[in-house]
């Protein structure tokens, strides 16, 4: 049974009506991955917040970090998971099949990230990604300590909460808009 058609229940506004920026984004995004993620679709409904959003996501994602692209992608997917965030677990799925070339870790992260096999550090970022998303108010000096002893810098610490903390407001907005995946995820990086 596919999932349903919409992309948002909140409705989306129609691509030609957008400010030349975004149209300019939507051909780049067309042209790199022959469609526009239905995020982007999403917050078109707000322009502004659109761009806004873009640029954090830039930052966080794609910046200068001691954590890798897959580490961060597998950080979505496990924050995305605790949230049961439908879109974000389809889409940085397939980002982190894509990025490891591992066609199961994306369905392990999404649905039990214990069961990986994982390095020490990488399930010491996994444990406080889910415990930041599922009980905040229980991280304490233990927590920041233990991803030190794993060789997490500071500022790496400082990565890895704003990269859990951004999947969560993307989670809440995919949750609250109904916000369908785009059906080319589903099939992304697999044999």
């Amino acid at each position: 049974m596919p999932q349903p058609d919409h992309i948002s229940l909140l409705g989306v506004p129609d691509p030609a009506g957008l400010e030349e920026d975004l149209q300019a984004i939507w051909a780049k995004c067309v042209e790199k991955l022959g469609f526009v993620p239905n995020v982007y679709s999403t917050y078109s409904l707000k322009p502004q917040r659109l761009r806004n959003f873009m640029a954090m996501y830039n930052d966080i994602m794609l910046s200068k970090s001691g954590l890798s692209k897959l580490e961060r992608e597998m950080v979505a997917v496990v924050v995305s998971s605790a949230n049961r965030c439908y879109y974000c677990l389809v889409a940085h799925g397939a980002a982190v099949r894509m990025l490891s070339g591992d066609p199961e870790l994306g369905e392990m992260m999404a649905l039990n990230y214990r069961v990986a096999r994982l390095d020490p550090r990488q399930r010491a970022m996994l444990d406080f990604a889910w415990k930041l998303t599922t009980t905040p108010n229980l991280i304490d000096d233990a927590d920041r300590d233990g991803l030190r002893a794993q060789g997490l810098t500071n500022e790496d610490i400082f990565d890895l909460s704003e990269t859990t903390a951004f999947f969560n407001l993307s989670n809440r907005m995919a949750s609250a808009t109904e916000m369908m995946p785009n059906r080319e995820y589903h099939a992304a990086q697999r044999p």
